[in-house]
């Protein structure tokens, strides 16, 4: 930012300063940025750095002289020419203008802005509570705060006039690509405005994916965001309030979770009629995979058995099971029509089952838990039955093995 010279800073260096320096080399050194500042062409102010370097002898020959309240009074001179200081700030500080009051226009202009954004807080507060309803206070003012965060880089879409969008999630891209260039692995004289620039512009991401080594930036923030979408997860598979509602929502949209198998989700969930599956996945060779949501740590009852000398799957997984079944049946039935008005192939349809949480039966070992489901896993044939925890661990293994986030 190129130091600014106005009416502000000349009324504060005259009215102010000038009037408290007391030593003659104080006041001929005032007198010298006041030379410079009206040597400009058309009767405009300079500035520049020769300003603020006229102002750091106003400081020294003051320091020198003992005039410490002078010291004190051009610093904020040079802070403001610098923009470390507000023009209303400065101006109310020092009560520059008028009878020295402060200024109305100042408490008016603050009063509309503070109202303006609690307005703003309020909508989008409103707005976010209406997606997560069930949003903790944690939650709540962790949206907030990353909004916040995220203001930095707002922008005006060319077609929208007077409308401004703040892009969410681009504070965390740009900490991110900061940390990385500040490596090593990038030299450039500013890590944080390079980021800055490389997220506000979309030509800058489109030179990136076109890059092999953009295209290794991009995938390791993609990493880094399926990281924390799984450690999100996570805290909702711990829940021992959560519902299967509240699992499906946070799992909405994280398909890769499942495997490298899916190449996407069904648009429908309802494709028998009186039957809605949860997560309709769609495999590699275009058939249906269907995912059965239950509780994790709020499972009603037990998740396994001891009969005789082993755990066996409990009520609640046969149950599971059962239901699963009962969808890839309709599915067979309905496959000549789901073929052709959706283009799904339900005739090698298949069925994954997640219930339960190894942390619901502490006695017994978590081994154990896996190989019972294991064993139960081997006598079905297009069904499987994982708890969540299985399935979150391999989700992390698959991140760890892509490299690091």
């Amino acid at each position: 930012m190129t130091p600014r010279s106005d009416m502000t800073l000349e009324w504060h260096l005259r009215e102010v300063v000038a009037k408290e320096a007391v030593d003659q080399t104080v006041k001929s050194a005032v007198q010298s940025v006041f030379t410079h500042m009206h040597s400009g062409r058309s009767g405009k102010r300079r500035g520049g750095r020769e300003l603020i370097r006229l102002l750091g002898e106003v400081r020294g020959t003051a320091a020198r002289a003992d005039e410490w309240q002078v010291v004190r009074l051009v610093q904020d001179a040079i802070e403001y020419a610098e923009g470390r200081i507000l023009r209303y700030d400065f101006e109310d500080r020092y009560r520059l203008f008028g009878d020295g009051q402060r200024r109305e226009s100042h408490t008016g202009f603050l009063g509309s802005t503070m109202k303006a954004m609690h307005q703003w807080l309020v909508d989008s507060g409103r707005e976010f509570l209406s997606g997560h309803p069930d949003a903790g206070i944690k939650e709540f003012l962790e949206h907030f705060r990353a909004q916040g965060e995220d203001a930095l880089f707002l922008q005006a879409p060319d077609d929208r006039p007077g409308r401004y969008v703040i892009p969410r999630g681009r504070a965390e891209i740009t900490l991110w690509l900061e940390r990385i260039i500040r490596s090593g692995r990038i030299d450039v004289a500013d890590p944080a405005a390079e980021a800055r620039k490389i997220v506000t512009s979309p030509e800058a991401m489109a030179l990136l994916a076109a890059d092999d080594q953009g295209r290794i930036l991009l995938q390791a923030a993609e990493l880094r965001r399926r990281a924390a979408r799984l450690k999100e997860l996570r805290t909702v598979v711990e829940d021992c309030k959560a519902t299967e509602a509240d699992v499906q929502r946070a799992l909405d949209g994280q398909y890769w979770i499942f495997g490298g198998r899916f190449v996407g989700e069904a648009a429908q969930r309802r494709l028998v009629p009186g039957d809605e599956v949860d997560i309709p996945l769609i495999r590699g060779d275009g058939a249906l995979h269907i995912v059965e949501l239950k509780r994790a740590m709020s499972l009603k009852g037990p998740l396994v058995k001891r009969h005789r000398n082993a755990w066996v799957p409990a009520a609640q997984v046969h149950e599971a099971v059962g239901q699963a079944v009962n969808y890839l049946t309709g599915l067979d039935e309905s496959r000549e029509r789901l073929r052709a008005d959706l283009g799904i192939e339900t005739r090698r349809a298949s069925a994954l089952v997640l219930v339960g949480h190894p942390t619901l039966h502490p006695e017994v070992p978590e081994e154990e838990i896996n190989e019972a489901l294991r064993t139960f896993n081997s006598h079905l044939t297009r069904v499987e039955v994982l708890t969540y925890k299985e399935l979150l661990d391999n989700a992390e293994r698959s991140l760890a093995g892509d490299g690091p986030v």
